[in-house]
């Protein structure tokens, strides 16, 4: 809408300007051809009826009525001047005549005037040489569209003596991404040459080549392709170069039943029979290559590599190819990247990927492009490996390009040792083949031919000998078709793009060539791809040399052994890694070995101590038997150390989980008899000592086997355990794997740490039961020693010692299995706290408990038996007599308590006594007017002595009288539990009492 108001306003303006003669603003609209009319861009209708200036730059367009088409410009365009462009070019819709005229086969046609045939067009009519031309040699084209003549037709002229021609078409890539056509269409020349001047080949034809620059460009080819099949003559076969095209062409070819012959395709995608029928090709397919690099691979026994490519057909299948026969052969492609034009980002991957061994496919120019980002990655050198394709240029990384902004002794650099795998396009025998030329004489022509330029700098100088041996291959294959021809009565001649009989003649001419060219011996396989050997060459100091070769037919690889590398030999496919075994240090384990060794010798030591003097009381009130036990669990924990510090370095892996075993089974059972039997002890002391009173003078005989029956109990619980684990989930070796860390030195290299443990499928849930259960026994220790600390008791005499190192086991035992477990990746830090842990517990145990029982049989003596002791002093005392006197001892205390309370009620009854007396005294006058009425009362004739305090008391105040009768038998007081009274107190009995 906005572009209609702007035309109106500039028509407008137009019109004015019109109006004052100015028609420099503008053109004035002119009249349509006639049946035509005229395409306004941008007006309607109603703006077209009143405007008659149209302004500069404005485009009109014809357009004509029906089937009718324009003649002369189509489009006209305003100019600055006021007039419209190609103004004397007519215009003109006429009607057209019928396309099939303006060709004839084996013959030519001349179109007057040139252009598009319509009203008023002449076609003049030839034939080939051989040929005869059959009705008029010109039609006209009438007003009616029909051609005014029926179209001749060319006949072979069975008379004719001379040659008949047969015509291919070609497509010759002269410049683009692979100009190979520069030197594969000299060397086509000469073949057709030397084929043309053979009688023993087609001596009744001569092969011309009609030939166009693709430019190795599809869109291009498809242009030449059509002109190729709808331009005479008719091509008996087609010859495309690059694979792009190549596919292009082989995929319409069959709608023409033509042969295509490829002389430079090397996409594995054209060997699809069912895609592209009728397709040989005289250059190996790219898989070609595949086969040749995957034993190279093997031979340098590389496992991983990595792929760049360029994005176009052939590469993708190439690769899609290598990547099958990779796997099949244990090989990893670990990086796979692609590009369309830029390949910056691609390489950046790759060496970010770590990618060592890498496989380029891409044409030459982007090869110049990825080997100048290469060198700025710095992704070349002894740890790297470029496999190339073979048919680029030989200095193709010193040629100037401008689309790269490196030099070319950075090229030159980067590209230094890279390998290069190659389809032998060259005998490299001295034979003469079909062509009666040996590949060297064949490339003294073409370097003439060439006119003395450069081959580095030549494009298809390599594949020049395919193209040779694709004329002489076609050449041969048309020679073999002539007999058969004939016998069906047919002829080479006859051929048009709508026999198939001829085509299948050819078609099985070509399957089954097969002679010496000189590119090699040339046959083909069911797909149309020709068979070859490979050639193995290396760069080497900017040049190219020759390695090696393989047969891929029989699979044989011939090696020169003149490869060359940058470092000592071929690079490894990625970073070695070397797995190192950590082990324990030697001088730790030692060190730690001698204490636990030191620790066995003074749990021996305490052992013999404590079976030795089992006699002494002293000895037997520790409950010597638990205290054995003791000293065994200690030695067997001890004994576990060594096992801890055995790894990897000392036993074979077969070995190692026997070492486990011990580790667990000694450190298990050496917990259950050292921790058990001291909880036993402590266990039995808070069982008996906070019960009530009642229920304690039940328990108060010790039965030694109850103590040893719970020791048991919960040995047995370890070894059943232990049993369960090892049948169930037996312990196995493990290896631990560590971060990769980089050597010193400029070392392809990363060492790998591995650690080797004892573990089994469920460690964790055995782990957790283990701790669970014993963890739960360190805390109830720990509680019935907290509530025993104040406890005596001659039954156990050394509960209060076990305490203590209850507490020093659980805590010690609290903290190390934790901390183990964290530290289990660190050798030594984890072997010295478990081995530390249990050499501690296990000398603070025994010092604990033995070292004070040997101090005091020293120190006092008493290490003697019951026997010698009363031979010595001639006093018999034994266990009754003792245990008497300290009954004796607590009844002494508790009758000191009934005394003093009786002493105060004595004194407390006196002082009522002196009140009375003194109350009488004062009524005495008054009574004793009286005291010849009354009875006298009684005096009590009791001892004197009788009121005296014990011994060591105050005498009380001094009262002459005496008791009252009430408490005259006060001595009843004195006979706690009917043991004491009046009567057996002697005075040596009274002096213990006080005592």
């Amino acid at each position: 809408m906005a572009l209609s108001v702007i035309l109106s306003l500039l028509l407008g303006s137009f019109s004015l300007a019109v109006a004052s003669r100015n028609t420099t603003a503008g053109c004035a609209i002119i009249r349509p051809p006639r049946d035509g009319g005229i395409r306004y861009r941008g007006l309607t209708q109603e703006q077209i009826r009143s405007v008659q200036v149209l302004p500069v730059d404005y485009e009109i367009e014809y357009i004509c009525r029906g089937n009718r088409v324009i003649v002369g410009p189509k489009v006209r365009k305003c100019l600055p001047d006021g007039t419209w462009t190609d103004l004397n070019q007519r215009s003109k819709c006429l009607l057209p005549c019928a396309r099939v005229w303006t060709s004839l086969e084996n013959g030519r046609v001349t179109v007057h005037p040139p252009g598009p045939a319509v009203e008023g067009t002449i076609l003049h009519y030839s034939c080939l040489e051989g040929f005869i031309l059959v009705g008029r040699n010109s039609t006209h084209c009438t007003k009616l569209g029909k051609w005014d003549s029926p179209k001749p037709v060319c006949h072979f002229d069975r008379h004719y003596t001379g040659k008949k021609k047969l015509y291919i078409g070609a497509l010759f890539p002269m410049s683009g991404g692979w100009p190979g056509g520069q030197a594969c269409l000299p060397a086509a020349q000469m073949a057709l040459d030397l084929v043309n001047k053979r009688t023993d080949i087609l001596p009744d034809y001569e092969l011309e080549l009609i030939y166009y620059d693709s430019m190795c460009d599809p869109g291009e080819a498809t242009k030449l392709l059509y002109d190729l099949l709808y331009t005479e003559p008719i091509k008996i076969v087609l010859m495309p170069g690059c694979s792009s095209v190549s596919t292009l062409v082989a995929e319409a070819a069959r709608m023409w039943n033509l042969i295509v012959l490829s002389y430079g395709s090397s996409s594995p995608a054209l060997s699809n029979r069912q895609r592209f029928p009728t397709f040989f090709r005289t250059h190996p397919s790219a898989t070609l290559h595949n086969p040749t690099r995957v034993q190279l691979f093997q031979k340098w026994k590389w496992t991983k590599i990595a792929t760049i490519q360029q994005t176009t057909e052939v590469f993708t299948s190439t690769l899609d190819d290598l990547e099958q026969r990779v796997k099949e052969a244990g090989i990893e492609i670990s990086v796979r990247q692609s590009f369309l034009t830029d390949p910056a980002v691609a390489v950046k991957n790759l060496k970010r990927q770590d990618a060592r061994i890498i496989v380029g496919l891409f044409y030459e120019t982007e090869a110049r492009k990825v080997f100048c980002e290469v060198y700025k990655e710095k992704l070349y050198g002894k740890k790297y490996v470029w496999f190339l394709i073979g048919w680029y240029a030989d200095n193709w990384f010193k040629i100037k390009d401008p689309s790269i902004n490196c030099t070319v002794e950075q090229m030159t650099e980067a590209v230094e040792g890279h390998v290069t795998t190659e389809i032998v396009m060259l005998n490299p025998e001295t034979v003469r083949g079909a062509s009666n030329l040996t590949s060297q004489e064949f490339l003294a022509q073409l370097m003439s031919k060439l006119g003395g330029k450069n081959p580095e700098e030549t494009g298809g100088f390599q594949e020049a000998p395919l193209a040779y041996d694709a004329i002489w291959a076609l050449a041969l294959a048309l020679n073999k078709t002539v007999g058969p021809l004939k016998a069906k009565g047919r002829r080479l001649e006859d051929f048009n793009y709508n026999n198939k009989d001829i085509t299948a003649e050819i078609y099985r001419a070509l399957n089954t060539s097969s002679f010496e060219g000189v590119s090699g011996h040339v046959v083909f396989d069911a797909q149309g791809s020709r068979m070859a050997w490979t050639l193995i060459e290396q760069l080497q100091g900017g040049s190219y040399k020759k390695i090696g070769y393989y047969d891929m037919t029989k699979g044989n690889l011939s090696w020169y052994g003149n490869d060359r590398w940058i470092g000592s030999g071929p690079p490894a496919d990625q970073t070695v890694v070397i797995q190192k075994f950590r082990y324990l240090s030697q001088k730790l384990f030692v060190s730690v070995s001698v204490f636990a060794g030191l620790g066995i010798l003074m749990g021996i030591i305490c052992l013999t101590f404590n079976i030795y003097n089992s006699n002494v009381r002293y000895i037997q009130n520790s409950q010597p038997y638990l205290n054995n036990m003791t000293a065994v669990g200690c030695m067997m924990a001890l004994a576990a150390v060594f096992p801890l510090g055995i790894d990897g370095l000392h036993v074979r892996n077969s070995q190692f989980p026997v070492v486990c075993q011990f580790r667990l089974w000694l450190l298990g059972l050496g917990f259950s008899l050292a921790y058990g039997s001291m909880f036993t002890k402590i266990w039995w002391v808070h069982t008996v000592f906070t019960k009530k009173d009642e229920k304690k003078d039940k328990r108060k005989h010790l039965e030694p086997w109850k103590l040893y029956a719970t020791v048991g109990v919960l040995l047995v619980i370890d070894i059943l355990s232990l049993m369960i684990w090892q049948i169930v989930d037996p312990l196995h070796i493990t290896v631990e794997k560590f971060t990769k860390e980089a050597p010193k030195g400029d070392v392809d290299q990363l060492i790998e740490p591995l650690l080797q443990h004892c573990s089994s499928e469920k460690m964790n849930t055995w782990l957790g039961v283990v701790y669970g259960y014993k963890g739960l026994l360190l805390l109830l220790g720990i509680f019935l020693a907290y509530e025993t600390k104040s406890v005596s008791t001659e039954k156990i005499n050394d509960h209060r010692a076990v305490g203590m190192a209850i507490y020093n086991v659980s805590v010690l035992c609290m903290i190390t299995a934790p901390v183990t477990m964290i530290l289990s990746s660190k050798q030594d830090a984890s072997f010295a706290f478990a081995s530390l842990a249990i050499i501690f517990s296990v000398y603070i145990t025994l010092v604990v408990l033995f070292v004070p029982k040997m101090r005091r049989l020293i120190t006092r003596g008493e290490w003697q038996s019951d026997q010698q002791e009363t031979m010595k002093t001639g006093s018999s005392t034994n266990n009754n007599d003792e245990e008497k006197s300290r009954q004796l001892e607590r009844e002494n205390k508790e009758l000191q308590k009934i005394i003093q309370e009786k002493e105060e009620r004595v004194s407390e009854l006196r002082n009522q006594l002196s009140e009375r007396q003194a109350l009488r005294s004062r009524k005495r006058p008054t009574s004793s007017n009286q005291n010849h009425s009354s009875p006298s009362l009684p005096t009590p004739q009791n001892d004197p002595k009788s009121l005296l305090p014990p011994p060591g008391y105050p005498l009380p105040a001094s009262d002459n009288h005496s008791l009252p009768p009430t408490f005259s038998n006060s001595s009843t007081l004195y006979q706690p539990d009917g043991k004491i009274n009046r009567n057996n107190c002697h005075a040596g009995r009274l002096q213990l009492l006080y005592k």
